[in-house]
């Protein structure tokens, strides 16, 4: 897994959930439901103070983990990738901040295996 900070296109759902990532110049679509939670940034090293009733954008970060797929010609070597993006609240612009290890994007059946 990687830290990064690189910007990303993401079109989302009508309830604000991601639904396809532009990554690298290539649409991937989410392939499961994504999960979103909150994380404290340190506010205080780029501001001088959080205004009373600020909390989503400047104290906490939205982060979204999705599973992805590439949108193309699907073939059995083709692996998921695991990305948590990070929502600005304020633009609306979205930054890759993970990269997780990738799995499987099949159950792999015991047969298969042998």
């Amino acid at each position: 897994m990687g830290l990064f900070s690189e910007s990303v296109d993401v079109d989302c759902t009508d309830l604000g959930q991601p639904r396809t990532v532009h990554w690298k110049g290539h649409p991937c679509t989410v392939i499961n439901e994504p999960v979103r939670w909150y994380e404290r940034r340190q506010w205080w090293i780029e501001e001088s103070r959080a205004p009373l009733g600020s909390g989503a954008g400047l104290v906490d970060h939205e982060i979204w983990r999705v599973q992805l797929e590439p949108q193309q010609e699907q073939t059995p070597a083709t692996q998921a990738i695991t990305l948590d993006l990070v929502r600005h609240v304020g633009s609306g612009r979205w930054r890759l901040l993970r990269i997780h290890a990738a799995a499987p994007a099949h159950a792999v059946e015991p047969d298969e295996a042998a």
